[in-house]
């Protein structure tokens, strides 16, 4: 008795593939953005900064002679080596403490890792740089408790360098480490077979056509499009790939471009530290805690020198454009890629593969997790004790709310959607094919281009457009978030490279909620923005809360600041529900790979 033939593959057509034309359609909204909202004013920064003079005289072209003041000045290079002071701590708290409290929660175990992420969550919805500054402003009360009083260093020229120093790391501490934290973990989710290993594929089933021999257009077998199983059974698990070799190198590529790229962040955004320096000493006392973003201010809207201020802006401009483009190559040069693990229903946890490493791990990550709990919550008994005590003032009020997030979540929603755009077409549909991600270059100087350096040039635009003292000046006047793009553009990659053909369903839908979790993100940080709002708005009528809260601690209308103005509760209950959320169904998903690696299935 003869044994039966095996039945052939049966091949499904595969998802028709969107023209790559369509990519560079959908990075247009993006570039145009680009060109409005961050070139132009960038351009008009570098010619203001050529000229003499400025709202109150006329304005004269004398070339290089505001840089030539402005660098020989000692005022510009205390205020440089000041704002680089300040990104000390909360370095060290990015790239030290982080990464191992991130390890340490991986090898824990599911749940620790998950209440790991709840618990760090209420640093971030919780963060306001004006609030935290206000409540350490309570320090000179009489009655001041606690770590407050350290704020009587801020006195003096010899100990207020020093104080300032102090407070900004303990008030940050919290936001930084669960910041970092969260980049850290996708990267612990990578491969980790052993130096060397190389597992053999898996044999082909019986009437199986291996890769590269399929006729075009079809689907094979196995693959998450046909719906199949290689012998017949499930589809393979989301990768929609045919299984291939898993690389060595662990999680350790991964980690070291994720830790470079959090160290470059920090520089970056230290270097535009302005808000609780501001509230804290205005720069002093005898200009001792001057900051570059302060000095620019200074200049250009206390003394009305436009010229010396657009050139502190466009040196400061000039080092931020530097750093992004460097995170931009390293990215893109390392392969990094972001991408879903699979949801795993029944798991059970594994020794070594990210399920933890029996007692010993779990405890030794929830005592972690404790520890930086309780640090953190040390560090910002400040600002606890300040809610608690904060009254009933117009900073909390409700105009001052929908000053505050109307135009903060209209901000995100725009700037985020066209970045999303843009990522889908370059990141997922890749014009440029394998190198596509390198047009993240055209975007890459203003990675990390804040308000701070721009606020001449785009205050100047405002007056020229009659905006100034209305409601819609105090929207944030970027069109597009360059650090979203990055993000989502490194997710559809990784996405386009699992899912094949299908764009719709492998790209688009898995990378939607994140870009509905970077809008909330980017809506969290316009909505705590003091420097631009601060510009475009001198009616009282039209503050935000942090510009309400400044001007409560310059007045004498309240005997106590109101230290949770711009964290009020509602707002901080819907964002709190909203990052568990995301956390529990979507961030914990994550994977971060580099060099080409492929992400380890998790245990849940």
């Amino acid at each position: 008795m003869t044994s039966p033939t095996p039945a052939p593959a049966v091949f499904a057509p595969a998802p028709a593939a969107p023209a790559p034309a369509l990519g560079w359609l959908l990075a247009a909204p993006a570039l145009f953005g680009t060109l409005i909202s961050l070139l132009l004013p960038t351009v008009q920064t570098i010619w203001l900064s050529l000229q003499k003079g400025g709202v109150l005289r006329e304005s004269t072209f004398v070339g290089p002679a505001n840089y030539g003041a402005v660098l020989g000045d000692g005022e510009f290079w205390r205020a440089l080596w000041f704002t680089v002071s300040l990104i000390v701590g909360p370095l060290l708290v990015a790239v030290v403490v982080a990464p191992l409290l991130a390890l340490a929660l991986d090898r824990a175990g599911t749940w620790p890792r998950r209440a790991g992420r709840v618990a760090l969550s209420l640093a971030v919805v919780t963060f306001s740089p004006v609030g935290v500054a206000a409540a350490w402003m309570r320090g000179l009360m009489p009655d001041a408790p606690g770590l407050a009083g350290l704020v009587e260093g801020l006195r003096e020229p010899e100990t207020a360098p020093g104080t300032l120093r102090l407070i900004v790391a303990l008030g940050t501490f919290g936001v930084v480490c669960a910041l970092a934290v969260m980049a850290f973990l996708p990267a612990l989710r990578a491969p980790s077979a052993p130096h060397g290993f190389t597992p053999s594929p898996p044999v082909a089933p019986p009437g199986a056509v291996p890769p590269g021999s399929m006729p075009p257009g079809a689907v094979r077998p196995g693959s998450v499009a046909s719906g199949f199983g290689p012998r017949g059974g499930a589809p393979a698990p989301a990768s929609g790939a045919w299984p291939e070799p898993r690389r060595a190198g662990g999680a350790a590529p991964g980690m070291l471009v994720v830790g470079a790229l959090l160290a470059i962040t920090m520089v970056a955004v230290g270097l535009q530290a302005f808000s609780m320096g501001l509230v804290l000493t205005r720069g002093g006392p005898e200009r001792s805690t001057e900051t570059l973003a302060g000095l620019s201010y200074d200049y250009a809207f206390r003394l009305a020198q436009f010229g010396p201020g657009a050139a502190v802006a466009t040196v400061m401009g000039l080092i931020l454009g530097v750093l992004g483009i460097v995170a931009t190559v390293i990215a893109v040069a390392s392969r990094l890629s972001i991408t879903l693990a699979p949801r795993v229903r029944h798991a059970s946890p594994r020794r070594g593969e990210g399920g933890g490493s029996g007692a010993a791990g779990m405890a030794v990550g929830v005592a972690a997790l404790v520890v930086v709990v309780a640090v953190a919550v040390v560090f910002a008994r400040p600002w606890i004790d300040g809610v608690l005590a904060s009254p009933d003032t117009e900073a909390g009020g409700l105009r001052a709310q929908v000053n505050t997030w109307v135009p903060a979540v209209a901000g995100a929603v725009v700037s985020v959607g066209v970045a999303y755009l843009a990522a889908l077409g370059i990141g997922g549909l890749r014009p440029l094919g394998r190198r596509s991600e390198w047009l993240l270059l055209a975007f890459a100087p203003w990675l990390f281009v804040g308000t701070g350096p721009l606020g001449v040039a785009d205050w100047q635009t405002m007056r020229s457009l009659g905006l100034l003292n209305t409601f819609l000046a105090i929207f944030p006047p970027f069109l597009v978030s360059v650090p979203a793009l990055l993000v989502l553009t490194l997710l559809c990659k990784g996405l386009a490279e699992r899912s094949g053909r299908d764009f719709v369903g492998g790209v688009l839908v898995p990378s939607l909620p994140m870009a509905g979790i970077l809008a909330g993100a980017v809506a969290l940080v316009n909505g705590q923005e003091l420097f631009w709002p601060l510009l475009v708005a001198q009616d009282a009528s039209l503050f935000p809360a942090p510009v309400a809260q400044l001007s409560q601690l310059g007045g004498f209308s309240v005997t106590a600041p109101d230290v949770g103005a711009a964290t009020p509760l509602l707002v901080v209950a819907v964002a709190l529900v909203a990052v568990v959320a995301a956390q529990l169904l979507y961030l914990d998903r994550l994977v971060i790979t580099a060099n080409g690696s492929r992400p380890r299935t998790p245990d849940a």
